[in-house]
């Protein structure tokens, strides 16, 4: 018997179970719903209305959504080009799951380029405090959390992964960033943004932070040079924001870091044999080699 199919980390039964009863508690019809992203979370778009559902896993920090939906309101708020929340009462908590609701965005076929990217991101960056709590960046304590939990790599792997991350904690200290400090997206990239209109919006703000803003640059020229997009385009979105993040000195411990933390984010949900361990450990011996070129496969 084969196993049952999974979506966004869980069962897709479970996920036809929490949309429903979701979209029945806010007056939506979850009939024919069409899945967009099946990762960490299970995003579908309804046919009844124009909206896209988010379903987080079960045991999600409640707080955290609650968090996103604050941000994205103050955003909207401003004017900022974001994907607006759908007008309702939210997030809806579904055995244990934290949903939320979005206006859907229609997209041509062809992803947003780290051009377009390049004015909302700047935008953010530009923007005050938010008049909340918005959680400090900490991506040595998001790899460590990971490394701790983490049981599909080999020891080898682990005590590698954990002294590089050692050295680089205590070059990081040493750093002096060009930037003042201001509301960071978290994981800036092609598949974080949608068209809208001749413009881009940036969308799923689930890791957006507060702290140094070439944290959020060296994430575009990772996701340019690590997924086939090449030079040509990250040197389109370094003109267009007016900052190059690879001419800053520092440019080289974010980079591994961020790295690092794309690596183990995806290792601790790894499961033995599978592609996405694969994917990890070809990364790790990429990381061993030096191989800052190595293409990656998007997970």
């Amino acid at each position: 018997m084969s196993a049952p199919a999974r979506i966004g980390g869980f069962a897709e039964s479970e996920v036809n179970h929490v949309l429903e009863l979701a979209c029945r508690g806010v007056g939506l019809d979850a009939a024919n719903a069409v899945l967009l992203r099946g990762h960490t979370n299970a995003v579908l778009r309804l046919s009844s209305a124009p909206v896209v559902v988010k379903i987080a896993r079960r045991g999600s920090s409640l707080a955290d959504v609650q968090r996103t939906v604050q941000l994205v309101a103050w955003l909207t708020g401003l004017g900022f080009p974001t994907v607006p929340l759908h007008p309702v009462e939210q997030p809806v908590v579904v055995d244990g799951h934290p949903v939320t609701f979005w206006t859907y965005l229609p997209q041509p076929d062809r992803p947003v380029s780290a051009e377009q990217i390049a004015d909302p991101l700047r935008a953010l960056h530009q923007l005050p405090h938010p008049p909340f709590e918005l959680r400090p960046l900490d991506t040595v304590g998001a790899i460590r959390r990971s490394l701790a939990v983490i049981t599909a790599l080999p020891l080898e792997d682990l005590q590698y992964l954990s002294a590089r991350l050692d050295h680089l904690e205590k070059e990081l200290a040493e750093l002096r960033f060009a930037l003042p400090q201001a509301v960071l997206q978290g994981d800036p990239q092609h598949r974080n943004a949608l068209h809208h209109g001749d413009d881009a919006v940036l969308c799923d703000w689930d890791t957006a932070t507060f702290g140094d803003p070439e944290t959020d640059l060296v994430t575009i020229e990772i996701h340019c040079r690590r997924f086939g997009y090449g030079p040509a385009h990250y040197a389109a979105f370094a003109r267009a924001y007016g900052f190059d993040v690879t001419a800053w000195e520092g440019y080289s411990v974010l980079r591994d870091l961020r790295e690092m933390r794309m690596i183990t984010t995806n290792a601790k949900r790894a499961a033995p044999g599978s592609a996405t361990l694969t994917e990890v450990a070809r990364r790790v011996d990429g990381l061993r080699q030096g191989d800052h070129g190595l293409r990656w496969q998007i997970l």
